[in-house]
């Protein structure tokens, strides 16, 4: 079911709207299936939860003392609709969602790439296990639904807990060390892309692994970003990001 839909996406995608909708409504009588973000019948994603998915681009910094700030695009914000098409994405198989999903992943990248143009796009390694429950890397479904030319320079070294359970400072740690790079990486410079920032650990973490290695990383860009956990400084105004999400906006 969710790759008969991720395929239907994507051939419909470039469709003028009231086009798209016709057919996808043929489509519903022939094959139902629920809303991936809402559980409405009838579509893969509703006409509400696709909106909720248009790209909104902003920008933050991740870091505190001892590291080295990485800024970070994002391209919707880790809440509502968006959270529960994410987890459906990432946690119920529903790859079906990856073309919507890709959009604001791919906004992310275009703002960060717009900062450093000569960087290239890294993933953020995903774990074995993770992979084996799953069968599939979401960024990298993600990365490739968009277009993306990515490279895969740093892998996992050793274990590491589930960060959504965990606190700020927890989730430093549990990430600490945890990834390496496969070769040399002098003189090569990166944007990290990866799907949610939280508290930026994982962001950090990759950020350490690439210098380690003799490389650098000017930024990162990511599909979403959770506003609520920690207040982020917004980079052009020096504000912490609240619910003024017309104030954050990069331009």
């Amino acid at each position: 079911m969710p790759l008969r839909d991720a395929l239907l996406d994507a051939l419909l995608s470039a469709l003028p709207p009231a086009l798209r909708d016709a057919l996808l409504d043929a489509w519903s009588v022939l094959f139902p299936v629920d809303c991936a973000g809402c559980d409405s019948a009838d579509r893969s994603l509703c006409g509400q939860c696709r909106a909720a998915l248009e790209p909104d681009v902003t920008v933050r910094s991740v870091g505190g003392p001892g590291h080295d700030g990485v800024r970070v695009h994002s391209g919707a914000r880790y809440e509502g609709r968006v959270r529960r098409v994410i987890l459906a994405f990432k946690e119920q198989g529903r790859t079906d969602a990856a073309a919507a999903l890709s959009r604001p992943l791919a906004a992310a990248v275009a703002a960060a790439l717009s900062v450093a143009p000569a960087a290239e796009l890294l993933l953020v390694p995903a774990s074995r296990a993770a992979y084996r429950r799953r069968g599939y890397d979401p960024v990298r479904l993600l990365a490739s639904r968009a277009g993306l030319r990515v490279v895969r320079e740093l892998h996992q070294v050793r274990g590491t807990g589930v960060q959504k359970a965990l606190g700020v400072e927890q989730r430093a740690a549990n990430r600490d060390g945890a990834f390496r790079a496969r070769r040399n990486l002098s003189g090569r410079l990166f944007i990290v892309v990866d799907d949610v920032v939280t508290s930026g650990a994982t962001i950090l973490e990759v950020a350490r692994a690439v210098r380690a290695a003799g490389g650098d990383v000017l930024g990162a860009a990511t599909l979403a970003f959770t506003p609520r956990l920690l207040p982020i400084r917004d980079i052009a105004e020096g504000q912490e990001y609240g619910n003024d999400k017309e104030a954050h906006k990069t331009a």
